[in-house]
Formats: structure tokens, sequence, C-alpha cells
């Protein structure tokens, strides 16, 4: 079968930096996602996969638009010290309030850099502003359910998970 509009498409991939070829991420199972829109991967590795059978591969270079989009420097914040949980530590990722925003939506920031006195936290992707590999493999293809259809992603074999 064929990946076309609503099927779904199983895949094994490896994901890379192409600048210094580090592996950033690689699939120990295979993960599986509704083919045709239904924004359940990257859009230019869908439009590459859109045709392909099991057992092909595929390669896309994505540059950050295609991506995680461009690194933002106003995602940057430092706040005071105090602001924060004592057991803070670089690494974790808290959800705040984005700067100017009235609205009160909220993003996920991750902790940077600590002092005594400031915590510096970087709303942006940790793959924001790089050019990535993606290569896969289809490891399966069948028709989506109507239920999956309906929800705009896949159910696994218990059936909805959410």
């Amino acid at each position: 079968m064929k990946i076309a509009k609503d099927t779904v498409v199983s895949l094994s991939y490896e994901l890379v930096d192409v600048n210094g070829g580090a592996v950033l991420e690689k699939s120990s199972e295979p993960i599986s996602y509704v083919h045709g829109g239904y924004d359940g991967i990257f859009p230019t590795v869908e439009e590459a996969l859109q045709g392909k059978n099991t057992g092909d591969k595929v390669s896309v270079k994505m540059e950050p638009d295609d991506a995680f989009g461009e690194y933002e420097h106003d995602l940057v914040r430092v706040e005071p010290r105090d602001m924060f949980p004592r057991d803070i530590e670089i690494g974790m990722q808290l959800e705040g309030g984005a700067e100017d925003d009235e609205d009160e939506d909220y993003m996920l920031y991750t902790v940077v850099e600590i002092t005594d006195k400031e915590v510096t936290v970087d709303g942006n992707h940790p793959l924001a502003g790089k050019t990535l590999n993606f290569t896969a493999t289809v490891t399966g293809v069948r028709v989506a359910t109507k239920e999956e259809l309906d929800h705009g992603h896949v159910h696994g074999a218990g059936g909805h998970h959410h």
C-alpha cells in the first residue's frame, strides 16, 4: 500500500544536526502518524513520504523554517533569582507567560543559567535555528480508521489514547 492522504504511516527515523553531525534523536520503536495534513509530522517530511511504500527510505534536509524555527533572542529572559524555587536546576523546563502578552498565553522555558541573583530562561525550542537531516524508513502503511481521521492522530492497539 502506498502512502497517501488518510493513511497511517509507521516509520523508524533519525534526526541529525547537519552542522557537526550529532544524532539528536533516534527512534527505538517505530512512530506512527496520520498522513495528509494532520500536523503529525513535519510538512516537508510528509511531502517526501507521499507515494512511498513499506521498506522505502527518505532523507530530508530541513532548514530551521521547515523544522523548529529560527532562534529568537527575544525569547531569552533574565529574571530575579527569588522568583524561582530554591531547587531549580539548569535544564529544568517551566511554563510561563510570554513577555508583553496580555492574552496570558503560556510557553515552555528552559533554564539555561543560574547565578546568585538571576536565572536565565530560554523560550526557544532546543533545536531552534538548527538545520537538520531527517532520515526514515517506512515500516508500515495502513488505512486510518474513522476515529483516527476524526481526531487527526493515530490511536493505539488498545483503542483511544490521549
